[in-house]
């Protein structure tokens, strides 16, 4: 049974909440979406704090960009695109989670590739890759101040080569994860990040290249 408007809204306010005080959603940085239906989706309104969001900071859209505010001049975050795209892409995600952290920006410097080499570290299973000593690619996307123009790298790479897991990065910029449940993205963004900081503290103390 689909989750009721409050009950979403009050799990994408406590894991912005929850972000933010993690330094993943400073100032009015990042997005949360949540699938209402096949169609249509909440996403947090533009300029909105991330550390005092609240129930009406959503925007109701859906997958062909039209858009109804709760608040008259409320409006979409300048990432929607990049959750439209998702939704579009993989009918079974349900949330779709995008935050802007440090050691993501850092990470997605460490190659010039269209994809980067997580480490074999368990916290890789969480993301679905249920291997030995599991490795992984997570795809690496350029940005671009037109954020519609990263919605479209995304999108066309993507249909061509689904990814491993259900993980992008953007570089210098944040990464976004989804998930079949807004529990499930919220533990995506925690083990993404886990990743990073192990990748940058790695680099840290014994070097590139290891």
């Amino acid at each position: 049974m689909p989750e009721s408007k409050t009950t979403l809204h009050e799990k994408l306010c406590s894991a912005a909440h929850y972000f933010h005080d993690r330094g993943w959603m400073w100032g009015t940085g990042g997005n949360l979406s949540a699938r209402i239906d096949a169609d249509r989706y909440w996403v947090t309104a533009s300029g909105k704090s991330k550390g005092n969001l609240t129930p009406l900071d959503f925007i109701n859209m859906n997958l062909d960009g039209d858009w109804t505010p709760q608040r008259p001049n409320d409006k979409p975050s300048a990432e929607t695109s990049i959750h439209q795209a998702i939704y579009s892409l993989f009918p079974e995600a349900q949330a779709c989670y995008h935050v802007h952290s440090i050691e993501a920006n850092l990470v997605s410097n460490f190659t010039q590739d269209e994809g980067i080499t997580l480490p074999p570290l368990e916290m890789v299973k969480g993301l679905g890759i249920w291997e030995e000593n599991p490795t992984c690619q997570m795809p690496l996307f350029e940005n671009h101040l037109h954020v519609p123009t990263i919605s479209q790298a995304i999108k066309d790479r993507f249909s061509k080569t689904p990814p491993a897991i259900p993980a992008l990065l953007i570089r210098n910029h944040g990464v976004t994860v989804w998930g079949n449940s807004t529990e499930q993205a919220r533990n995506h963004i925690e083990l993404v990040e886990y990743i990073f900081r192990y990748m940058v503290l790695e680099r840290q103390t014994i070097g590139p290249g290891v």
